[in-house]
């Protein structure tokens, strides 16, 4: 291993990306999103049915020369990758049902422990042109934490949840290939093979990922996390041993400027606004003792009492306690579940916590 440097942030740096993780210094990067060789054991060219050729990924990056050389290049990348991880950080990698399993055992063999795992679903897949298969819809992206015993690290719920129109995210992900002006172009070709879009960058980012966070891509490629980390106020390293598609990255980067205003890229998460008593509601004024409270239905209604307790039917307690008895739940956040009325029209009790919170207290 070679001597740690400095870190080398927002730059593309050409080389091997094992050698080049030796580098950095251990636990130095928050978030690392990798898009590996697939090892796709193409055999010969590939034509439509019309007989123009398919432009594929032929390259030498992409070729081993069986299952165990490639199965020892990801362990030595994972490993060295796992060094650089910041102990509360985490790891993506996408591949395709050529690699994608071989992936997913070695992570587990050291250490990784695995959060999710996303579909991406390609709303403009590649037919396939023989008719002996499936149509390959679909990538594959595993999300992973260092270790099982990490329990702090960055999810942005409710970022997600807010971008997908307040339904929490799921796990699988419709996206459309990278087509159009967006894929980049070198003599009317392809400048890259395997080019990803950058709106599934976007969701890894937004989903793992804080501004000012330093995002580190060891397969650089075309550039395309670099692109969205820098549009997002995130910093970012990207390693790539091809010289050439490390300038086209590099000029595509250095074409997008950084946001204007980086706090438009931050959610609050709600847990760790403060914490507001459904008493301080009463003691407000904002409602009153002798108030009735109903469910979004209209099935239940409860009476306030001056404490900050309501009650129902002879049962006591707090706004959770008697939401989750009343539908015989074992939880409930009373503060969605409970509504009140207000000038003819139904609003939850969070819309009265919500305005506390805006005054400052």
């Amino acid at each position: 291993m070679r001597k740690p440097s400095a870190l080398p942030r927002n730059t593309v740096v050409v080389g091997d990306c094992i050698e080049e993780m030796d580098r950095l210094p251990e636990g130095s990067v928050d978030l690392i999103f990798a898009d590996p060789p697939y090892n796709l054991q193409l055999a010969g060219e590939l034509h439509r049915p019309n007989n123009t050729r398919v432009d594929g990924v032929e390259e030498a990056w992409d070729q081993f020369d069986d299952f165990a050389e490639y199965d020892r290049f990801t362990r030595a990348w994972l490993a060295a990758a796992r060094r650089v991880l910041a102990d509360d950080g985490t790891l993506w990698v996408i591949g395709s049902y050529h690699n994608i399993f071989r992936v997913g055992a070695i992570l587990q063999d050291l250490g990784f422990w695995v959060l999710n795992d996303i579909v991406w679903r390609k709303s403009n897949p590649m037919p396939n042109f023989r008719g002996k298969r499936f149509t390959n819809a679909h990538e594959t992206l595993i999300w992973c934490a260092k270790d099982k015993d990490r329990k702090r690290y960055t999810f942005n719920y409710d970022a997600m949840k807010a971008f997908n129109d307040d339904v929490q995210m799921r796990s699988d992900w419709l996206i459309p290939l990278c087509t159009g002006p967006e894929r980049l172009r070198r003599d009317g070709r392809k400048a890259h093979p395997t080019q990803k879009p950058e709106a599934l960058l976007y969701r890894v980012l937004l989903a793992s990922s804080a501004v000012g966070d330093l995002v580190l891509d060891p397969f650089f490629g075309s550039g395309t996390t670099g692109a969205v980390a820098r549009r997002m106020g995130r910093d970012w390293i990207g390693i790539e041993r091809d010289a050439d598609y490390a300038a086209l990255a590099a000029e595509r980067i250095a074409a997008i400027p950084p946001p204007r205003d980086p706090t438009l890229y931050t959610t609050p998460s709600k847990r760790l606004e403060p914490r507001i008593p459904f008493g301080t509601v009463i003691e407000r004024g904002l409602l009153r003792a002798g108030d009735t409270l109903f469910d979004e239905r209209r099935r239940f209604k409860a009476r306030i009492r001056a404490d900050g307790s309501i009650e129902v039917a002879g049962a006591r307690g707090s706004i959770h306690r008697i939401g989750a008895h009343v539908q015989g739940a074992p939880a409930c956040n009373g503060w969605t579940f409970w509504h009140y009325e207000t000038k003819g029209k139904s609003e939850p009790i969070d819309a009265l916590r919500a305005r506390i919170r805006s005054e400052g207290d």
